[in-house]
């Protein structure tokens, strides 16, 4: 390793049984650098990720740090020698406080622990003070927090532990803004501290990095200065080929076809009276800051918190949507924000999860062999390009994007007519974003209706064949195909439509 590196990791490699997550992977970060690791869904990312902070334990390969061997066996040794990670799957106890979060495993008894539970609150306080975090309370359980200050507060409990290296793997994913992060990331370098950056989102990339390492297949294809290579090129190093078009054509306008799914004034928690019509073979976008109302729309169609005023109606009949499964029975099938929480079984194969919904069908006298799922869940896979070779796997095995192209192929498999999407590329790279837009594309071309939000405003751009726009609660526009325009929605997000600025609901 050279002088002015502080990472060094040479040939490093990781099976699972048969599988190959890693066959080769080399690279180098030096202090003050934030150095990108980019590369597909299933390139080896995550494994890398865990490897270097001590969650599991390479097969071949080794290791460096700051001139040492760099062999951790957890993450609490990670952290001993100076690598602290913010997890892309958040680690975060949901029955704990912030607190209790941010201080873990320190939280209590024993020398440099606080003693109580007021110097608990005292030092998260202190915690949030040096990381300018000031509209987060220490005293408030992790699992009523959104998921935008669940990913700040995972993020600054990685800060707090004074890292060498700091690993942030998909940070900006849940954040509406990335300046406090940015900032944060900043400053931290100026103290000498190195940080490998894992994001999908090239721009941001570009922003905060000085070079990269693209991984291709478990393999280190090469890493390159930003500077000097465009956004193509690492395309094609990340996927072997050329770019292709991001999104898929549209269908022509869905004006005159039947609506499938109409909701008339609701409200619940920060939503207020919000109306929209959905019709068949139309994709349906909604822009929106974090916590306008969106989440509980989206919820209350999915039957996880019914509205509390207002109705739904499916196919013109008011539908009692009081539970998820009366919103499955009624043809609406729902595609969470959190997929580790609320959109996987993370301990049954990908083809296990994805059958879920015809279990019942496809068994025969309750017994459900793994050739009879495969066969059973073929069609969804295919149609959001799962492999087949992963259908054996248990989901908390495979990558991000190949856990949300399981849940997405739950909700085909389930016959839903209505997909209500909740940011269904939050974290996923460009290959499954095009896998998935083709799906929307297909699923409504087909007939399908489709309700998305979306944190990114090119797809609702690009996508969507009309978009709502929520502010204060309220539809603040209804914009049509021919004057979507990113600078429209988020002029109309920020709460100006026309010439005057718009009341948030009270």
């Amino acid at each position: 390793m050279g002088r002015d590196q502080l990472l060094s990791v040479t040939g490093l490699a990781k099976r699972y049984g048969a599988t190959v997550a890693l066959q080769s992977l080399s690279m180098e970060v030096a202090p003050r650098e934030v150095h990108a690791i980019l590369g597909e869904n299933g390139a080896g990312k995550s494994t890398l990720v865990k490897i270097l902070s001590g969650v599991v334990r390479p097969n071949g390969g080794t290791m460096r740090l700051g001139g040492s061997d760099y062999t951790p066996h957890s993450i609490v040794e990670a952290r001993r020698a100076g690598v602290s990670t913010a997890f892309q799957e958040l680690s975060l106890l949901p029955n704990l406080t912030v607190a209790e979060n941010l201080l873990l495993p320190n939280v209590s008894g024993g020398p440099l622990r606080p003693s109580s539970r007021g110097d608990a609150i005292a030092a998260a306080r202190d915690i949030f003070a040096e990381f300018d975090i000031d509209d987060i309370d220490p005293r408030w359980r992790v699992e009523d927090l959104s998921l935008a200050e669940k990913q700040r507060l995972e993020i600054t409990r990685a800060f707090s532990h004074k890292p060498r290296l700091l690993i942030l793997d998909e940070p900006t994913a849940a954040l509406p803004d990335t300046t406090w992060l940015f900032d944060q990331i900043r400053r931290l370098t100026g103290d000498g501290v190195a940080i490998l950056y894992i994001s999908h989102r090239l721009a941001e990339v570009r922003e905060l990095c000085q070079r990269a390492t693209v991984l291709r297949n478990g393999v280190s294809i090469g890493t390159v200065d930003l500077a000097g290579i465009n956004d193509d090129e690492i395309f094609k190093m990340m996927v072997g080929r050329a770019p292709e078009a991001r999104f898929p054509g549209r269908a022509p306008a869905a004006g005159d076809r039947p609506v499938v799914l109409e909701g008339r004034n609701l409200s619940s928690g920060r939503m207020r009276d919000v109306s929209f019509e959905l019709r068949q073979g139309e994709i349906l976008g909604v822009a929106a800051l974090e916590g306008q109302g969106q989440l509980e729309l989206f919820r209350a169609l999915a039957g996880l918190a019914p509205a509390t005023g207002g109705d739904i109606q499916v196919d013109g009949s008011p539908a009692a949507l009081a539970s998820p499964h009366q919103a499955m029975a009624a043809g609406i099938a729902y595609v969470p924000e959190e997929r580790k929480v609320e959109g996987v079984f993370g301990g049954l194969t990908a083809a296990a999860n994805v059958s879920l919904p015809k279990i019942g069908a496809i068994s025969r006298s309750g017994i459900l062999t793994h050739a009879q799922d495969a066969k059973a869940i073929a069609g969804p896979a295919r149609a959001v390009e799962l492999a087949d070779r992963y259908f054996g796997f248990r989901m908390n095995d495979l990558s991000g994007g190949n856990q949300q192209k399981a849940v997405l192929a739950r909700a085909l498999m389930s016959g839903a007519r209505c997909l209500v999407m909740f940011d269904p590329t939050r974290g996923v790279d460009v290959g499954t974003k095009q896998a998935i837009y083709a799906m929307m594309r297909d699923f409504a071309d087909k007939g399908g209706a489709i309700l998305v939000y979306s944190s990114e405003l090119p797809e609702l751009v690009n996508l969507c064949d009309a978009c709502l726009v929520i502010y204060g609660g309220r539809v603040a526009a209804e914009v049509p195909r021919g004057e979507l325009s990113e600078q429209y929605l988020l002029t109309a997000a920020h709460g100006h439509v026309g010439d005057e600025p718009m009341k948030a609901a009270s």
